[in-house]
């Protein structure tokens, strides 16, 4: 293998002080994911889920976020896969946005939802066509499958089945989550590991600041 054990970078790129931070988390991501899309980043909107089911045991993937406000952070996927089992059985998770180009990370953690009916619907119709239809082809999500040919095969039957023009229904299996985030930590990567972090806790109706140790 490799030897890791010497490669480091140090982050000179900013600092990240109190006085910096926007009383309100939401505002305080919308402003780095501004920055991070607006200087063409790498779909600065993935992220990394964190989920574990009723025994604990953990999982994490790397899903899109696709809304964030007051409510939360939303994703969609299918509810049958592994992390829809997870949310079933246990439903928290935690989020991490990475922004290597900006040495900048950011932690949600929260109780998780399903968003409503009508809200997934809406979602599943703004996305490609192409993604629509995968969606229904790669059910049950997660579950092993004998090979690429058969899941080739089961797409070009729902070609036939919904061809072009005619509208591709929403599976009732799948649809979208909502992460109420509880707690927020952003992280600042600074010079010899003397990174800055600070986190957000909810408290009442508002938000307690704190630095962390790096």
């Amino acid at each position: 293998m490799t030897d890791l054990t010497g490669l480091r970078l140090s982050y000179t790129r900013a600092e990240l002080r109190r006085s910096d931070l926007n009383p309100d988390p939401l505002a305080q991501f919308q402003t780095w994911l501004d920055e991070a899309l607006r200087d063409g980043l790498r779909e600065p909107y993935a992220l990394s889920l964190a989920t574990a089911d009723a025994a604990g045991r953990p999982g994490v993937r790397t899903v899109l976020l696709r809304g964030a406000d007051e409510r939360g952070l939303t994703f969609y996927t299918n509810y049958d896969s592994h992390k829809g089992r997870d949310l079933e059985a246990n439903p928290q998770a935690e989020l991490l946005f990475h922004w290597a180009e900006h040495e900048r990370q950011v932690r949600a953690y929260g109780r998780v939802e399903r968003v409503s009916e009508e809200e997934s619907t809406a979602y599943f119709h703004a996305r490609p066509r192409e993604s629509q239809l995968a969606a229904h082809a790669s059910n049950p999500q997660s579950a092993p499958t004998p090979k690429r040919d058969a899941l080739e095969a089961k797409l070009a039957g729902l070609h036939a089945r919904f061809p072009e023009g005619t509208p591709v229904p929403k599976p009732d299996f799948w649809g979208g989550y909502r992460v109420q985030v509880r707690e927020w930590e952003f992280w600042q990567g600074r010079p010899n590991r003397m990174h800055d972090r600070f986190r957000y806790t909810r408290e009442g109706e508002g938000w307690r600041v704190e630095r962390l140790m790096p």
